[in-house]
């Protein structure tokens, strides 16, 4: 007798679960390093192309934006549509907007692929946890595909700038843009014939309503955190959109806890396990997104290091997180994950907290002793984020898994934009307040017009003038690194207290 359809379908499937988990990290790694690759790529664009301080503020955030507010949508969209066709469709536009984006000749046309590329990225992220979660049925195999997952992740948002360097340094800036074409119809010639296909069919009408206040709410909110990042704490408009966003994602909340089919599944944060983990990555991003704002600025501004110079000196983080995340499951399997997580936190509050401890009265602070942090940084964050990113899908009913990746990946966007705005706008503040009082004019606003001045300056007095300006930036640098450190124990204690004794997700199905 022959075997079902359904059952060849699922052992086709389960024979090409890792040529599928190849094409989704590579896929993945596209994404993650196009959040990080436009900061190398941003100077060489501002020369070309001479946008406005409005528009450059629009080139940069539009797709955060774009992307963090369509991310609850396209994950619920995926489970109605199809979450292989959700991602194809993804690619495909993200290859048009980098086309786009390639060809532009003003500044509104890099804005607008820009937003498109973030469309495409909201697509593209929630289906890839989605799909491992279909083809992976296998507990501890999962676990491995999810640390690669969070490997990619982690690893390419910190190696864009190396990159980015690479490119921009021989070609110019449309080549960060020319990369992401042949990835993506490679994703697009490969994913059409080896994906599969998933759903996870909803009862009841699209919810239109939910999804305009997701898309209000979220995007009000990253744009109300970058702007205070910005604009100082004292400014009205940020607080406006954050109270907007406070009131929408309210009632969002609401309504998802009244009906029957929500787009969001609020009720996942009941779980201890799941509420912890998303906390732990949240403030993991907080801490790592400021380590790589502020140390791409210290390099180059200050040590003056070219981009690509300033990348590869980034690299120890990077390396050490891809390390301890794929060292992440078998430990699992042998320790309770409160422990691993908690331990990884605090190793990552250790490389935050070096900096600050090791540097000299007079400003001074060695490559070596950031050499160092950062791979304490990179181990601490590959193996808390990884451990918390396993336990949190872990966590979550197979029929859930798309609105836990857009959780997930929401708190990657969030936390690394609460880092720049946050402990980004600490380092600009205490800058400016240990610059001597001698400094006056635009070198005070922050460390890249201070390297600018002194450049223009020339001479011994530009020189000098840069000097007091790195030295500055790094007194300023180093606290804000310690309070990362403080939020990072802060998120181990929150693991330690709560996280339930004995779970080993990597351990057993679910």
């Amino acid at each position: 007798m022959s075997r079902p359809a359904a059952t060849l379908v699922a052992e086709v499937v389960h024979a090409r679960r890792w040529i599928v988990l190849a094409i989704l990290s590579g896929s993945l790694l596209l994404i993650a390093m196009d959040t990080t690759i436009l900061n190398v790529a941003f100077p060489s664009l501002v020369a070309d192309l001479r946008p406005g301080s409005v528009e450059q503020l629009w080139i940069i955030d539009a797709y955060a934006l774009a992307l963090s507010g369509l991310l609850v949508t396209a994950g619920a969209l995926g489970d109605r549509w199809g979450r292989k066709r959700l991602l194809l469709g993804g690619f495909a536009l993200f290859a048009l907007a980098s086309l786009g984006a390639v060809f532009a000749t003003e500044a509104w046309q890099v804005i607008a692929a820009r937003a498109l590329l973030g469309v495409g990225g909201a697509a593209i992220m929630p289906a890839t946890l989605s799909i491992l979660r279909h083809v992976f049925t296998d507990a501890r195999e999962r676990a491995f595909a999810y640390a690669v997952w969070a490997a990619v992740m982690g690893g390419g948002m910190a190696l864009g700038p190396v990159v980015g360097g690479l490119l921009v340094e021989d070609h110019g800036w449309r080549s960060a843009f020319l990369l992401n074409i042949p990835v993506a119809l490679a994703v697009i010639a490969f994913g059409s014939r080896l994906l599969p296909e998933s759903y996870a069919p909803r009862a009841g009408r699209w919810d239109w309503t939910g999804v305009a206040q997701s898309v209000v709410g979220m995007v009000a909110l990253v744009a109300g955190i970058k702007q205070l990042g910005k604009q100082g704490f004292t400014e009205p408009l940020p607080w406006l959109m954050l109270l907007l966003a406070a009131v929408v994602l309210t009632l969002f909340v609401r309504r998802q806890l009244r009906l029957a089919a929500p787009l969001l599944r609020i009720r996942l944060f009941a779980s201890r396990a799941f509420s912890v983990s998303a906390t732990a990555l949240l403030l993991g991003m907080i801490a790592l997104g400021a380590v790589l704002f502020l140390l791409t600025q210290w390099f180059q501004y200050a040590l003056g290091y070219s981009p690509l110079e300033a990348g590869l000196r980034v690299l120890p983080a990077p390396l050490a997180l891809v390390v301890t995340s794929l060292l992440a499951p078998p430990l699992m399997r042998a320790l309770p994950v409160r422990h691993l997580m908690g331990s990884g936190l605090v190793l990552m509050a250790a490389g935050l907290a070096l900096p600050w401890l090791a540097q000299g009265s007079d400003g001074h602070l060695g490559y070596p002793t950031m050499a160092i942090a950062l791979a304490l940084i990179g181990f601490g964050a590959g193996l808390a984020m990884t451990v918390a990113s396993v336990t949190l899908m872990a966590a979550t009913p197979a029929e859930h898994v798309s609105g836990a990746a857009a959780i997930e990946e929401t708190c990657y966007e969030l936390g690394a934009a609460l880092g720049v705005a946050s402990l980004g706008s600490l380092a600009t503040a205490l800058y400016q307040g240990n610059l001597p009082k001698a400094v006056t004019g635009v070198a005070r606003g922050s460390v890249g017009e201070g390297a600018y001045a002194a450049q223009e300056l020339g001479g011994a007095a530009g020189a000098s003038l840069l000097d007091q300006v790195a030295r500055a930036f790094t007194h300023g640098m180093t606290p804000a690194f310690a309070v990362g450190a403080a939020l990072a124990l802060a998120a181990a204690a929150t693991v330690w207290a709560y996280v339930p004794r004995g779970i080993r997700p990597a351990g057993h199905a679910h």
